[in-house]
């Protein structure tokens, strides 16, 4: 009982205290117990109609809202590490960050994105690192496919996101090893049902109409992301659009001799002069990613992220936040991308300079942007067909999720123009 006169002026002082706490900061530096929760805490706070300051390059790129004791609950409840401010200290952090000599700004973001991912419904024994992140940050999102696609869905959505897919029309060129599995047999009857319903001869021709529909999507406006081979597929589709680069096995026709000739690389986002793998029992769709080819082992596999004037390059800025700018390296049917192989136009903002593989690019066509990351799942080196699912709550602090992230809350981003 002797300390009970220390109860009141105690609860007075907290009252007082939270009374003058005007934001809450969530920090992305190391002091950051769960990283990608902290996005899912970025998107609760947009969903209730709530704006978030980015504070680009401030503390590893942290979020700070106003204060409300809903919203730090949700921290808590969530295992989201966060700090109560008081005015004083939000004054004294802008301050901070507007300082024209230091390399951080603050970017508000407004509104939720409706998020959408391309994603068979089926079940095939591979998992994809966007859809387990998106899970796992507790951000919502919709699962559409070719027939939502050919339907006309995509402009209900501001962000997608291209699941492990071929947009060739050749299932992966998967053939070779595991033609003769039921979840292969199984995805061809499946991809020719929904052809012939869509009024499509071939797998390959509505496979090319779905990248068309996409690269519409993003030409409107709409922000696109993709992973592992739905990055140059999608390319390889869009500039194979007037010939056929299917053989036999997954068309039922012979491929046309005179493929390579007829690309039409002003089709593509990112890649230019690539060569076709014509070989249909290749794994490889071209030259385009470098997974056969490099000679770098495991211990040595890291990629840098580029340091951009938050002031000046805002929108790479906002895609490069992370806590560690080198990431540990992760490969995929696709893993990286030939430099020399990159439109001059597209932006590079993560790379193995010593090898001369990009692995995170970026870029803009029409109205919208896109960004290409190469690679299958940042937590788990070299997943095979088959592994299990990665849990990410053994990797709550994962940089090279945190790039997947950072996407997601791009489309949410006030425009503003870009200083010249």
């Amino acid at each position: 009982m002797r300390y009970s006169k220390f109860l009141l002026p105690f609860g007075l002082l907290l009252f007082a205290f939270v009374a003058r706490a005007t934001s809450i900061l969530i920090p992305m530096d190391d002091q950051q117990k769960d990283h990608l929760k902290s996005y899912g805490i970025a998107f609760w706070t947009l969903k209730n109609d709530q704006e978030v300051d980015w504070l680009l390059n401030y503390r590893g790129g942290s979020f700070m809202m106003k204060y409300d004791q809903k919203l730090e609950n949700e921290c808590k409840v969530r295992g989201v590490s966060y700090e109560v401010l008081p005015d004083a200290k939000v004054s004294a952090i802008i301050a901070e960050i507007t300082d024209p000599s230091v390399n951080m700004d603050v970017v508000k973001l407004e509104k939720a994105p409706k998020i959408a991912v391309y994603s068979p419904k089926s079940k095939l024994p591979w998992d994809d690192a966007v859809t387990l992140v998106l899970k796992y940050a507790e951000i919502p999102y919709d699962v559409i496919y070719d027939e939502e696609v050919i339907h006309g869905d995509l402009p209900k959505y501001d962000w997608l996101h291209l699941h492990h897919e071929d947009f060739t029309g050749q299932y992966s060129k998967f053939y070779q090893p595991f033609r003769s599995a039921a979840w292969y047999i199984e995805d061809v009857d499946t991809q020719e049902a929904m052809a012939k319903k869509l009024g499509f001869k071939k797998v390959s021709q509505m496979k090319l109409a779905v990248a068309q529909h996409i690269r519409d999507f993003c030409a409107g406006g709409g922000f696109l992301f993709a992973m592992c081979c739905g990055t140059d597929t999608f390319d390889i589709s869009l500039a194979a659009a007037h010939t056929d680069i299917c053989e036999s096995m997954f068309d039922g026709d012979a491929a046309d001799p005179e493929a390579q000739s007829k690309l039409d690389y002003t089709q593509t986002f990112a890649f230019q002069n690539f060569v076709l793998d014509q070989n249909p029992l290749s794994h490889q769709f071209s030259d385009i990613d470098v997974t056969r080819t490099r000679q770098v082992d495991r211990p040595h596999d890291f990629f840098t992220l580029f340091d951009f004037s938050a002031k000046w390059d805002v929108v790479p800025s906002m895609l490069t936040q992370d806590h560690d700018k080198v990431i540990k390296g992760f490969m995929g049917l696709t893993t990286a991308f030939k430099e020399n192989l990159i439109k001059p136009n597209v932006t590079i903002m993560g790379e193995m300079k010593t090898a001369n593989e990009a692995r995170y690019i970026h870029g803009e066509y029409g109205k919208g942007q896109w960004t290409f990351y190469g690679g299958h799942d940042p937590e788990d080196y070299q997943h095979q067909v088959g592994d299990p699912p990665t849990d990410l709550s053994l990797h709550p602090n994962s940089p090279g999720y945190r790039l997947i992230l950072n996407n997601v809350l791009f489309p949410a981003a006030k425009k503003k123009k870009q200083k010249t």
